[in-house]
């Protein structure tokens, strides 16, 4: 086995619905792996059905750091995601342990491997002004806006995408530089020797049985009484970004009587495949991933062959 020079970590990456925990908790019952979760939403305590977050029973045996470490009001960005997940993943390799980064926020994968520009900080007068505009004019409009002053950012950012939108707008009424020519500018690198793995069907149409399938699922386990309980919360609003995750945003609509409940599932299936489709678009930009066969027996073989070739173990 060669010497390394840079301690091992392996990205387990794919689109919503693609069976990636499950893989997870498989390579951590075969590997001296510690599962850390690269996902916006499961961060957050209380949010549990919605976000297909694993079950008590199975995060005791296979614990997944970066879950439920903060409360629905509270805000989580990527650049808190790469300190919090650089942390877990020096206390693994400290250890013994490779780092396994399993989830589909591929902005945080990113910001992890890539590094964060300088961007400023929130200014909340600015972002008070810009909120209550969002709220009189919309999404598309503003997004109308950000296409005009940074077309970059706008290809990237969907109009229905209200804090991003935010963001960009914001960032570039502090500077007065686009966005996306401040992302550009990246920070320090990922100090690993990263296996980067993708597991995701190749035939889109099994996907998007999956989606409905767990979102039919996700109903009848109680999706509707979790977020009941959510929105009694003190802190509670829909312009969250917890509570514009994909489902939660389409139940709070339903619940205020903005559609009835077909249309709410319909919506919320909708809403994942396109989440799906934009996960397979940063995805395909990975040059350096290795996809996934989609049989167990064949995923696991083929995974095991690629950690020999990288003398991992």
């Amino acid at each position: 086995m060669t010497e390394r020079k840079l301690p091992a970590a392996i990205f387990l990456m794919g689109p919503t619905a693609a069976g990636k925990t499950a893989l997870a908790v498989e390579l951590a019952r075969r590997l001296p792996v510690d599962v850390i979760s690269v996902d916006s939403a499961l961060v957050y305590r209380g949010m549990d059905i919605g976000t297909a977050k694993p079950g008590p029973e199975l995060l005791q045996e296979v614990p997944h750091a970066l879950v439920d470490i903060c409360e629905p009001e509270d805000a989580y960005s990527a650049a808190r995601f790469r300190t919090d997940a650089l942390e877990r993943m020096r206390e693994s390799s400290d250890a013994g342990k490779i780092p396994l980064l399993v989830g589909g926020t591929m902005l945080y994968f990113r910001a992890l491997e890539q590094g964060l520009s300088d961007l400023p900080e929130s200014d909340p007068k600015i972002r008070g002004v810009l909120q209550q505009r969002l709220q009189r004019q919309g999404s598309v409009v503003l997004h109308r806006e950000l296409q005009k002053q940074d077309p970059e950012s706008a290809k990237r950012i969907h109009a229905n995408d209200p804090q991003r939108i935010l963001r960009a707008l914001e960032v570039m009424e502090i500077t007065g530089q686009p966005l996306s020519r401040l992302q550009e500018q990246q920070g320090e690198k990922l100090p690993y020797d990263v296996l980067k793995l993708i597991k995701a069907p190749r035939d889109r149409s099994v996907l998007h049985e999956r989606i409905a399938r767990r979102f039919d699922a996700m109903l009848q386990q109680g999706f509707e009484e979790e977020v009941q309980g959510l929105m009694a919360r003190p802190g509670f609003s829909p312009q969250l970004p917890s509570m514009r995750a994909v489902g939660y945003r389409q139940m709070i609509e339903y619940l205020q009587g903005m559609c009835g409940r077909e249309e709410m599932r319909e919506k919320g299936v909708i809403a994942t495949r396109q989440l799906a489709k934009r996960q397979f678009t940063w995805l395909r930009r990975e040059n350096d991933a290795n996809w996934l066969q989609e049989a167990p027996e064949k995923t696991w073989e083929q995974v095991s062959k690629l950690i020999d070739l990288k003398d991992f173990l």
